[in-house]
């Protein structure tokens, strides 16, 4: 049977939808396909977390952080939830506009989140992009807990990230009680946008994206013709580390 990833496919919404650079899905899959192991954490970062969830950065924090370091994009994936991102929202335009900001570079900042799913019955954790984070499809499981019963089983997180606009993502494949070999097919059966490549197994210092593992997530993206996405899984309170 002849898999084709929704990763080759355009972000759904219709046609006639503008939508604002949060939810932008469509620059966003550019930039995913673009990703290299010098992306993050200086260029791009797509996994942290806030005070929201089980972070210890505030969004404001978060952001003066992201400024500092000169970031081009990033995503805030709390757990369950977009109230840190959209806290994170207000800042970034707040300081936009101010008149000493002006001609300064604003990053650009997109929807996330991370969901608790269940795959191949083990947990798995999908990050969702760009979405749409009022669209019922995708609203229930932004309420600050973790899905349960049918509803975290990854088929329903991945179609409802997809009907809601967004792009779902696996994180940190090779994290999980089963091999990474037999996720990330099981994740293009039902659909996955993308597989989170560059990660840094271990938590090193300076981070760095883990080379054994990076190179053989990228083979199998690769075969699948994924997108690929990076980021720090920050949990502290620095955006170049993970705790």
């Amino acid at each position: 049977m002849a898999v084709v990833s929704a990763g080759t496919l355009m972000c759904e919404r219709p046609l006639y939808e503008r939508r604002p650079p949060s939810q932008d899905c469509d620059s966003l899959r550019r930039v995913f396909s673009s990703i290299d192991e010098n992306s993050c954490p200086t260029i791009y970062n797509f996994h942290m977390h806030t005070t929201h969830s089980d972070g210890q950065l505030s969004p404001d924090r978060l952001v003066e952080q992201a400024l500092e370091i000169g970031l081009s994009g990033f995503a805030i994936t709390d757990h369950h939830s977009v109230s840190g991102s959209r806290a994170a929202q207000q800042y970034l335009q707040d300081w936009s506009s101010a008149p000493e900001n002006l001609d300064k570079k604003t990053p650009h900042l997109w929807f996330g989140t991370e969901i608790t799913s269940q795959l191949l019955d083990i947990e798995v954790h999908i990050l969702g992009y760009a979405f749409d984070p009022e669209h019922p499809a995708i609203a229930s499981y932004l309420q600050g807990t973790s899905p349960k019963g049918d509803r975290a089983q990854a088929h329903r997180v991945v179609t409802a990230i997809q009907k809601s606009g967004g792009i779902a993502v696996l994180a940190h494949p090779v994290r999980y009680r089963k091999p990474y070999e037999q996720l990330i097919p099981a994740a293009v059966m039902i659909g996955i946008d993308g597989v989170e490549t560059f990660y840094a197994y271990g938590n090193p210092k300076p981070w760095k994206a883990s080379v054994e593992e990076t190179q053989k997530v990228g083979e199998l993206s690769d075969h699948y013709k994924l997108l690929n996405t990076c980021g720090t899984d920050t949990h502290g309170k620095s955006l170049l580390q993970r705790v």
